[in-house]
């Protein structure tokens, strides 16, 4: 015969954490609570750091540039090939003081003889003078195209350089501040016509007196007075 006992089966007991034969499950503990809420809140502050890092990132390279200014200025970048001293105010260079032109009113003329009487066979040197009586050089035409050499008695004209003139020339000199520039004409004592036309009659003498003017373009020189004798 066989031994007899309880016919019912065995229960054992389930290991803790493991599932008993009747479906049942265990809690899950606090401490594993915790760990669950810790892991969701660093996902979502993870998450909120990249949604909000895209946008500025995206700010940064868009095609637009945020107006900028410093202090409320709105000043522009200086144009190229300007110096900072430029853009920054610096002092203009200043203007140089041009210098004093000519006065030709002050250039005068005058003549002279070199004696005031004269012997039957002596001629007079009738000498022209130019003179820059201003404070700054100047420049003057002193050539026979400008020279006039006239002797006159009365309302008589005796003699003009220029009506036998063989050439007519320019001659421009530069004529220092206070100096002279001058030409002599040697005056044979003849008479002349304009377009040097002959003629036989000549200037008297026994004492006679005649006036020498000395001319350099429109400028006239005060009279000059000798004698031929």
């Amino acid at each position: 015969m066989g031994r007899q006992g309880n016919s019912s089966p065995r229960k054992t007991a389930s290991a803790p954490g493991s599932r008993g034969g009747s479906g049942a499950t265990r809690q899950p503990s606090a401490a594993v609570y915790r760990r669950r809420r810790l892991f969701v809140g660093t996902a979502l502050l993870m998450a909120m750091a990249l949604t909000f890092g895209g946008f500025a990132v995206a700010g940064a390279f868009s095609g637009t540039e945020p107006a900028s200014s410093t202090d409320g200025a709105t000043g522009s970048a200086p144009a190229p090939g300007a110096s900072l001293s430029e853009t920054a105010g610096s002092e203009p260079t200043p203007t140089p003081t041009p210098t004093p032109s000519c006065n030709q009113n002050l250039v005068t003329v005058s003549a002279s003889t070199d004696k005031a009487a004269y012997g039957p066979d002596e001629n007079p040197l009738l000498t022209l003078k130019v003179t820059n009586g201003g404070t700054v050089p100047c420049e003057v035409n002193i050539g026979t195209s400008q020279m006039e050499f006239l002797v006159t008695s009365g309302a008589d004209r005796i003699f003009s350089s220029k009506d036998c003139q063989a050439k007519s020339e320019d001659l421009v000199k530069t004529i220092a501040p206070g100096a002279s520039e001058t030409a002599n004409f040697p005056w044979a004592r003849n008479r002349t016509l304009e377009g040097c036309s002959p003629i036989e009659a000549k200037p008297g003498a026994g004492g006679a007196y005649y006036i020498f003017t000395a001319k350099l373009g429109s400028r006239a020189s005060p009279k000059t007075v000798f004698q031929l004798s």
